[in-house]
């Protein structure tokens, strides 16, 4: 098994290339798909209290990790389509993220970085 972005997101596009799928994968579709799938992935944690989430997350990992699945096979594809080398902006957004939450400043609390 194999883990890489880009082998990811080639066996996600084959998957949709067999089907003939791409025709409905537009930019807003995929997007829409994204969020939709991410609710379904809030659904696991709405109204749960601190002490609850544990004992959720042990009850329905294999439905909490479908979901993950479902999102993140979305968003590779979703870059993929929109010429996004996605581990490549992954890599800027987290270098931005790293000017933007230095240690100094954000360790220990959750202030937004123009908080600060």
């Amino acid at each position: 098994m194999s883990d890489s972005i880009s082998e990811l997101t080639a066996k996600i596009q084959s998957f949709v290339d067999a089907r003939d799928w791409r025709k409905y994968h537009n930019a807003k579709d995929l997007a829409v798909a994204i969020a939709a799938e991410a609710g379904e992935l809030m659904q696991h944690f709405v109204w749960q209290q601190e002490e609850q989430i544990e004992k959720r997350l042990e009850k329905n990992r294999e439905e909490i990790a479908s979901e993950i699945a479902d999102v993140a096979i979305l968003l590779f594809e979703f870059a993929d389509n929109l010429d996004m080398k996605l581990g490549e902006v992954m890599e800027a957004k987290i270098a931005r993220n790293e000017v933007r939450y230095s240690v100094e400043k954000s360790r220990g609390n959750n202030l937004k970085y123009n908080e600060f």
